[in-house]
């Protein structure tokens, strides 16, 4: 199916992901392992579990678009991965996955509600395609925004992310 000017609708919904996996994968290789345990302040995660979660998240995508419902009370808790080499193979392995996910995806199931429970208690049921968008991708890029941050406070060069960075002035990126 596609739409008047001929991009599909698989093509809008997943036309970004491919950036936005660069990207993310970019944001984690700046991640200083020795500085694992810093956090910017008493609230926040450290940066090892900021960085973890934003390497898991891609997962998610793939059990949005994979299943019908994802059920806290049986879904094993991750380990946090222990070395930078460790973290970003996890986040190879859920890129992987999640590009696999997408060539093989029906676009007609993206219509479908998609449900988070615990046990018996129901805690969101939405549109797949609400889920997709808000669940995965909006909270990929706002994870990755706060990892950004984390590594600016540290005087990590940030890298560029959309158009440029202030450690990057020169480089423009708009793919």
């Amino acid at each position: 199916m596609s739409n008047t000017n001929g991009i599909s609708q698989k093509d809008l919904a997943f036309g970004d992901v491919e950036r936005e996996l660069n990207v993310t994968r970019a944001v984690l290789e700046a991640v200083p392992e020795e500085k694992f345990q810093w956090k910017p302040t008493e609230k926040s995660w450290p940066l090892q579990r900021m960085a973890h979660h934003v390497a898991q998240i891609p997962e998610w995508i793939v059990h949005t678009l994979a299943l019908d419902e994802l059920d806290f009370a049986t879904m094993p808790r991750p380990s946090i991965p222990a070395t930078k080499a460790d973290l970003l193979a996890l986040f190879d392995k859920n890129a992987a996955e999640v590009r696999k996910v997408i060539a093989n995806f029906d676009m007609a199931r993206m219509a479908v509600n998609w449900t988070i429970r615990e046990g018996p208690k129901v805690i969101v049921s939405k549109q797949r395609l609400f889920a997709y968008r808000v669940w995965c991708m909006n909270h990929l890029i706002h994870h990755r925004g706060q990892l950004s941050m984390f590594l600016r406070l540290l005087g990590v060069p940030v890298p560029t992310i959309y158009f440029n960075s202030a450690d990057k002035p020169e480089e423009f990126v708009f793919v």
